[in-house]
């Protein structure tokens, strides 16, 4: 085990991948110099090398700022044996690409009849919470979870980011991969071996009685403080990191749910049409019976994100907005004094 931050065992999983398969090559801007996309571990250029010097410029390649040219290349690419990582940068910069990831890589291997396997990773970065408006702060990954052919995995671990791709490129299916960068400098143990971690099963971080909160990316760190704090009150509360939302492990929800009767879902994206939105309407849905308590929805509002820190800051659901929706589900609502 070594610690590793967020970053590094992303990089960690690219250059394990690259040497296990010399299939696998990795495009995008920037990338010959961008050290976090192909550099393995976290360690800087000089502790491992140069990493073209490694794998040469066949498989670390440089492209053009054309995002539907990246991807449209990607996809040819995977469809005739490699199988690329595309380095995307920002998750704005993901439409761009709308006609070829829609049209060609989510589609392709049916549009086929599964003779063509398209076995593509398209890294993007979710740059939220970092004051960089509204062109750069998208949370895009609930608009793709409606695209059929697509996978998608929203990491908030570095042992989970590590194990997902691993994963992730050696499927046979496009896979997204959307990193919130606030998570970038998170640091923990992470097993130094190769490892795979499975699509569809979703991770508890804590288990607990009286509530479920259901959180994504960053916001399952701001769920733990939450519980943590909730837990001096007596008030047990289960986490789960769904990890991957296509495909979605619905029945570790389902079982949480019937289990605690109440529900918190947490996300960072917009409100309508949301990966919460879809969670809150499956629990309604299969387990209505085993609630007590109406489902909490903790989103950011549907508007554009704002340049200023201070106003930027209050989009997101934090910690403490978290420990409230869990009072009210548990009817522990405090009665805030004129004043306080």
């Amino acid at each position: 085990m070594s610690v590793m931050s967020f970053l590094g065992a992303i990089g960690a999983a690219q250059k394990e991948a690259m040497d296990a398969d010399d299939r696998v090559i990795i495009i995008g801007e920037d990338v010959e110099a961008n050290v976090y996309g192909t550099t393995g571990g976290g360690k800087t250029r000089q502790e491992t090398g140069d990493f073209v010097q490694m794998y040469g410029r066949n498989r670390i390649r440089n492209t053009p700022i054309s995002e539907e040219g990246i991807v449209g290349a990607a996809a040819g690419a995977a469809m005739t044996g490699l199988r690329p990582i595309v380095d995307l940068s920002y998750s704005s910069f993901l439409y761009m690409a709308m006609d070829q990831l829609v049209n060609q890589v989510a589609k392709n291997r049916y549009m086929f009849g599964g003779q063509a396997s398209m076995p593509a990773v398209f890294r993007s970065a979710m740059f939220y919470g970092l004051n960089t408006g509204a062109h750069h702060s998208d949370r895009p990954y609930p608009m793709f979870m409606n695209v059929p052919g697509l996978k998608i995995m929203v990491p908030s671990t570095p042992s989970d980011a590590k194990g997902l791709l691993r994963t992730a490129i050696d499927m046979d299916d496009p896979v997204l991969t959307f990193e919130a960068c606030i998570l970038w400098g998170l640091k923990e143990e992470v097993n130094d071996d190769e490892f795979w971690l499975p699509f569809g099963v979703a991770r508890t971080h804590r288990e607990g009685t009286d509530v479920t909160i259901v959180a994504i990316s960053s916001s399952v760190q701001e769920a733990l403080a939450a519980a943590a704090e909730l837990e001096a009150e007596g008030v047990s509360v289960e986490v789960i990191d769904p990890r991957t939302l296509v495909p979605l492990d619905k029945q570790a929800i389902l079982n949480s749910v019937a289990k605690t009767g109440r529900l918190v879902v947490v996300e960072p994206a917009h409100r309508t049409c949301g990966a919460a939105g879809e969670i809150s309407a499956i629990v309604a849905e299969e387990v209505f019976d085993s609630l007590k308590a109406p489902i909490v929805r903790l989103t950011a509002p549907d508007m554009q994100i704002p340049f200023s820190p201070a106003l930027e800051k209050q989009m997101y659901p934090s910690k403490d907005g978290i420990v409230d929706a869990v009072r009210r589900v548990t009817g522990q609502a405090r009665l805030v004094a004129v004043g306080e």
